[in-house]
């Protein structure tokens, strides 16, 4: 007899309740519990890498690889667009000197920043002397800083042992593919050795030369993130070969993203029409790659200057005149920062340690099944960092969103919005902001927020979800998890529960 769908997750229930308490299954707490000290030291500190982290400590990419020896079909390169959140757009160019001034200047003044990238707004290792110079001045000057590098991979065999000489033990590729012609419909051309090379024949050396430098760099102890565009139509279907295909070879983490095809920004994908995925479609995507693989949904597709916490970017604070007339003392700023990174881990230590506890305590009771499983809620949570529910909603600019059920709390994607409340409303741009943050929060039937006004709340409860106000400055996990238990205990689950046990039978 076959499971219905109540049996099947009262079943995945009673397996993971080891494994889950206070809503830790499905989060980095499952991705982290399997690996060694070594790598965990790696990680535990690290935005992109740790979707715990991203939430304590921010990190910044420095602009100074222009060129680029690939074209591909999403991507359009420009310069100083400000206003733009996507990868390759930068407001300035840097050399290696001013770039490790104001890497130093943002350590100084966001003392949570752990992590300096180079991304961009090319390909970093199509600009080897820029972006050795400015690791090599980093690590001399800076040494309490991660150093990490993302590339499209084609120069990348060639280089590994000069990272590796530079301490870089995190290193992204860009992998969109593993069978040429689909690559051939993603990049029209790469330029290797000297020429510029078209279709699949290019593909083909593009994919190669990525698999090389993913075992190099594996094999040299280094941790590899596998980024990958989902292009509908395109490579949607074809990307679960290639997670399958990375994790074999050794990758860490892979994190699909969401193609960015607004016409607006002058792509090739763009000028065609090329749709970008809807998030339940990218969310299906994520969970069929993922199985026990690390799947990152934490990624903000970051600008090649970012600056701040992964959702934030503070690169305005920090142009270079601004930064010409700060006053910096690095080898103090170290020091503090030495002392807020303590803090901050000792933190999370202690959110472990209360894991473990409750982990303990739930393995060791009888585990008899439920008179009834409820089924999984979508919600939506406002924050600012820190962990915690301590934004207003008409102050986000995006939201995170995190699947309850009997199994915990899965966090599964974020999504961006317009500011609400921008001040004085002009020609509808407030009602227009509002209407859009309510249409990003389709399939989700709760928002919590630190506060809420009378209008969006009563437009929310029109669309079918519940605005919460009530767990402020709570820790997300914990309070996604009590709103789940007063939906069941107010009867919002039960009809539904009903429904499906109707349908199963």
């Amino acid at each position: 007899m076959q499971l219905t769908v109540l049996d099947q997750e009262t079943a995945h229930s009673e397996e993971a309740a080891s494994s889950c308490a206070s809503g830790s299954c499905g989060s980095d707490n499952e991705q982290m519990a399997h690996l060694s000290d070594e790598i965990r030291d790696k990680v535990k500190n690290h935005p992109c890498y740790s979707e715990e982290a991203h939430h304590y400590f921010a990190r910044m990419h420095v602009a100074v690889a222009p060129a680029c020896n690939i074209q591909c079909h999403y991507c359009n390169r420009k310069y100083d667009c400000s206003n733009e959140s996507r990868p390759g757009v930068v407001s300035e160019v840097l050399t290696p000197d001013e770039a490790v001034m104001k890497t130093k200047a943002v350590a100084a003044n966001i003392p949570q920043m752990t992590v300096l990238g180079i991304a961009g707004p090319g390909d970093p290792l199509a600009n080897p002397e820029r972006t050795f110079d400015t690791f090599r001045r980093l690590s001399e000057e800076a040494p309490d800083i991660k150093l990490c590098v993302s590339t499209n991979g084609l120069a990348l065999p060639d280089v590994v042992d000069e990272l590796a000489k530079h301490n870089i033990d995190h290193v992204t590729i860009t992998i969109n593919c593993v069978d040429p012609k689909v690559g051939a419909k993603i990049y029209p051309w790469i330029y290797w050795n000297n020429k510029r090379i078209y279709g699949e024949k290019a593909a083909k050396i593009l994919i190669a030369q990525q698999q090389k430098g993913l075992e190099m760099l594996v094999a040299r102890g280094i941790l590899v993130k596998v980024n990958s565009v989902m292009i509908p139509g395109v490579n949607d279907e074809h990307l679960k070969e290639v997670s399958r295909i990375v994790k074999e070879k050794g990758a860490f983490l892979h994190n699909v993203m969401p193609l960015i095809s607004e016409p607006e920004h002058g792509t090739f994908y763009g000028i065609m029409g090329q749709r970008g995925p809807e998030p339940e479609e990218l969310q299906d995507l994520q969970d069929s790659c993922s199985g026990d693989m690390n799947m990152m949904r934490h990624c903000r597709q970051c600008r090649a200057d970012a600056v701040g916490l992964l959702g934030e970017d503070r690169g305005e604070e920090f142009t270079l005149d601004k930064i010409a007339a700060m006053d910096i003392d690095y080898n103090e700023a170290m020091k503090k920062r030495a002392v807020i990174h303590a803090g901050i881990l000792e933190e999370l230590d202690e959110k472990d340690a209360k894991r473990a506890r409750l982990a303990a305590m739930n393995s060791g009771a009888k585990q008899d099944k439920p008179a009834q499983v409820y089924r999984p809620v979508l919600m939506a949570v406002a924050t600012s960092g820190g962990g915690l529910i301590n934004q207003h909603f008409g102050h986000a600019t995006e939201f995170l969103i995190y699947e309850v059920s009997a199994n915990g709390v899965r966090f599964v994607s974020h999504r961006k919005v317009d500011q609400y409340c921008i001040g004085n409303d002009t020609c509808g741009e407030k009602e227009s902001a509002l209407a859009g943050s309510i249409r990003s929060l389709k399939g989700c039937e709760a928002v919590l927020c630190s506060k809420i006004g009378f209008e969006p709340w009563s437009l929310l409860e029109e669309a079918g979800v519940i605005p919460n106000g009530e767990h402020a400055m709570e820790p997300i996990e914990e309070a996604v998890q009590a709103v789940y238990q007063e939906m069941i205990a107010a009867g919002k689950l039960d009809e539904v529960t009903a429904k499906l046990e109707v349908a199963a039978n």
